[in-house]
C-alpha cells in the first residue's frame, strides 16, 4: 500500500520551518500533498494563487511532493486523495499539546493517524503570523521564507 502523508495548512505563508517539515517527511512517505486549505471566512495576507506558486517553486524536481487545495474538514480531504497519514510540524511543547488534541479527534472520526516531525531548531521561532507581520511593515522576511519575491 503506498504511503500518502498530507500536510494541511492555510501556510501564509509556506515558512522555512514548513519546508524543514516536509524533508523529514520525504523520506517516511511515497507521495506528500501540500493541502492549503481555504477558509473563506478568513482574512489572508498572499491570495491562494500566490501561495500555491511559492509552494510549487520550493519543490520543482520532486515529483512526489505536490500541492492541492481543499476546502472541507481535513480528514473528509485525506479520504478524497488517498491520504494514510496527516503530516504536522511541531516547535514546541505547546504546539505538540495542541496538536495531540486535533490527531485524537482526527483518527477518532477518521481513523487516520496523524504523524509529528519536529522542526529544525533553527526553525522553532518562526511563525507565521510574525511573518505576517514583518512583512506588513515593510520589513525583511528572506531569512525566514525561501523564495519570498514569489508571494509579492
Amino acid at each position: 500500500m503506498k504511503k500518502i502523508g498530507l500536510f494541511p495548512g492555510s501556510f501564509d505563508p509556506f515558512t522555512k520551518g514548513h519546508e524543514a517539515v516536509i524533508a523529514k517527511s520525504i523520506s517516511v512517505f511515497d507521495e506528500i500533498i501540500i493541502g492549503i486549505g481555504v477558509n473563506s471566512t478568513k482574512q489572508y495576507m498572499f491570495t491562494l494563487e500566490k501561495r500555491i506558486a511559492h509552494i510549487k517553486s520550493l519543490f520543482p524536481n520532486n515529483p512526489t511532493v505536490r500541492v492541492e487545495q481543499f476546502q472541507t474538514l481535513t480528514v473528509n480531504f485525506c479520504k478524497e486523495i488517498g491520504a494514510t497519514h496527516i503530516i504536522r510540524g511541531l516547535r514546541d511543547s505547546k504546539d505538540f499539546e495542541y496538536e495531540k488534541s486535533i490527531a485524537h479527534m482526527n483518527f477518532d472520526i477518521s481513523g487516520i493517524d496523524t504523524v509529528f516531525f519536529l522542526t529544525d531548531q533553527k526553525y522553532a521561532a518562526i511563525n507565521s503570523s510574525i511573518i505576517r507581520e514583518i512583512h506588513k511593515n515593510n520589513g525583511p522576511i528572506e531569512a525566514f521564507v525561501t523564495n519570498p519575491e514569489i508571494l509579492v
